[in-house]
């Protein structure tokens, strides 16, 4: 079943035994430090802890905002972290943090890959989700789509800006410019005459 289970007993009961204890450990260590109002489920295949639809209904992709998520990989087992994602000072610490505790961290932007459970320290995890609240999580996200660049539609990528084209415009007659006062340099001068010879000068006088 893996990835389409359900619900989440499901979902472990359908992993190997010892991937099962592994994220069964992670998943306990979440719960035990989670802040009120963030709800577990499965989303994308993965045990997800979620803002729920009652606090935030709108969102960039019609699904609720998950604080962080755990699945199983083909390769290794992968926790994601998306409020370190969003919070440069919080992935900061957490880094440092990881780190300090012996562990050797395997991370993208907000994948932590690990193979084992004792390559994760359980208290860094507990306190890097304990750290975000709700109304806090909401608030940078809500902040963070205000500045977003909503994306231009193709119908209208066809024709460029008009600043573009008046750069376009002003780089042509530069180039006109340019070769204009190529053409009025006069060329190189070729040699001067020779002066003649004293001895036909004094033939001539």
């Amino acid at each position: 079943m893996g990835a389409s289970a359900p619900t989440v007993e499901q979902f472990l009961a359908s992993l190997p035994t010892d991937r099962r204890a592994a994220l069964a450990a992670v998943r306990d260590t979440i719960n035990s430090r989670l802040p009120a109002g963030y709800e577990e489920t499965m989303q994308y295949g993965m045990i997800s802890w979620i803002v729920p639809a009652s606090r935030l209904a709108a969102t960039y992709n019609g699904q609720p905002l998950a604080l962080a998520s755990l699945g199983s990989q083909k390769q290794h087992m992968a926790l994601y972290l998306m409020s370190v994602y969003g919070d440069q000072r919080l992935g900061s610490w957490f880094r440092d943090a990881y780190r300090a505790a012996g562990k050797k961290l395997d991370m993208g932007k907000a994948c932590v890959r690990f193979k084992t459970l004792d390559a994760l320290p359980l208290d860094v995890i507990g306190e890097v989700i304990a750290r975000v609240s709700v109304d806090a999580y909401v608030a940078v996200y809500e902040a963070s789509r205000s500045q977003a660049v909503k994306p231009v539609p193709i119908a209208e990528r066809g024709a460029p800006p008009a600043s573009a084209g008046k750069q376009a415009t002003r780089r042509t007659a530069a180039r006109r410019a340019g070769t204009a006062t190529k053409r009025a340099v006069p060329t190189k001068a070729g040699p001067a005459p020779r002066k003649p010879a004293r001895s036909a000068i004094k033939r001539r006088g």
